[in-house]
């Protein structure tokens, strides 16, 4: 698989009708049952969609997400069809739009809840320990350090907010009233197992996975699907475990050097965001790389 010979800054199908389109990936109806979700290479930051797309992202994204979603596939059924994204487009123009970089799944009612799972303490989490000793109303032990590790992994949840907007972190009894007891409690337990069990499988690989988002969804019968994309450079922080140590933010497999080149811009974080040169492009596109040569061996 090559993951650099197309640059996709948006898809443009017309085989299929577009439903939406988010920070990341644009989504079509295939018909009642079944959607389309094409992972371009455009990417986000402080919740802005950037103008200058990565090289290969997309196509990380979904050889990752594919891989743990079979991985993990004995934890919780997913919303993967098996059928070929190329089968259903007409042209053979949209086939290479979307070669490599897309899904066909089940059409789910999503849940308005992102599944935030965090094994170490990190980014918000650790300025609002800071302020308040907890996190999302769980009380922390006191005396942690930045980038620690929990005695435990804890779910945290948020509200889903549209594009342009922040997620909200809530309670458990907020998911709770949002989901349902029953669904609130099977969201978080499923969650955690599945962090823990990919947390330990990333451990041997020699990277450390200190927090992660899940999305779930529901079939018309009541059944929990998980959905999305899951466990990538996207959705999680991965740290380089020979280069972890606690009281700093670990360097990550992620778009940090996009950050950091952004904070440095003196931009005020609203559109449009400045064009990113090469170099950071670049070195944002080979962590993704590197992220999935590492977890999955491509």
């Amino acid at each position: 698989m090559t993951l650099t010979d197309t640059l996709l800054f948006q898809s443009n199908l017309t085989s299929v009708p577009l439903q939406h389109r988010g920070k990341v990936r644009d989504i079509y109806s295939v018909d009642e049952d079944k959607l389309l979700i094409v992972q371009t290479d455009r990417l986000s930051a402080f919740d802005v969609v950037l103008p200058t797309p990565v090289p290969g992202k997309g196509k990380v994204l979904t050889a990752l997400s594919n891989f743990w979603f079979h991985k993990l596939g004995h934890v919780i059924s997913n919303h993967l069809t098996g059928i070929a994204p190329e089968s259903v487009v007409k042209k053979d123009s949209e086939r290479e739009q979307i070669a490599g970089r897309a899904f066909v799944v089940r059409r789910l009612k999503p849940l308005p809840v992102e599944a935030i799972v965090r094994g170490y303490i990190v980014g918000s989490s650790w300025k609002e320990y800071l302020k308040t000793g907890k996190v999302c109303g769980i009380p922390l032990p006191a005396g942690l350090k930045e980038a620690q590790k929990l005695p435990q992994p804890i779910f945290t949840p948020s509200t889903k907010a549209p594009v342009g907007t922040h997620d909200e972190n809530i309670s458990f009894a907020d998911a709770e009233k949002l989901l349902g007891k029953e669904t609130a409690a099977k969201v978080r337990d499923t969650s955690i197992r599945l962090y823990s069990e990919a947390a330990e499988y990333a451990a041997k690989k020699g990277i450390i996975i200190a927090d992660t988002k899940f999305e779930f969804g529901l079939d018309d019968t009541g059944k929990l699907y998980l959905i999305d994309e899951v466990l990538t450079p996207d959705s999680s922080r991965f740290w380089p475990a020979d280069q972890y140590q606690t009281g700093i933010s670990p360097p990550s497999f992620d778009k940090q050097f996009v950050r950091d080149w952004l904070e440095a811009q003196h931009w005020n974080k609203k559109p449009p965001a400045p064009q990113l040169p090469a170099d950071v492009l670049e070195k944002t596109a080979e962590k993704y790389r590197q992220a999935l040569r590492l977890l999955a061996g491509n």
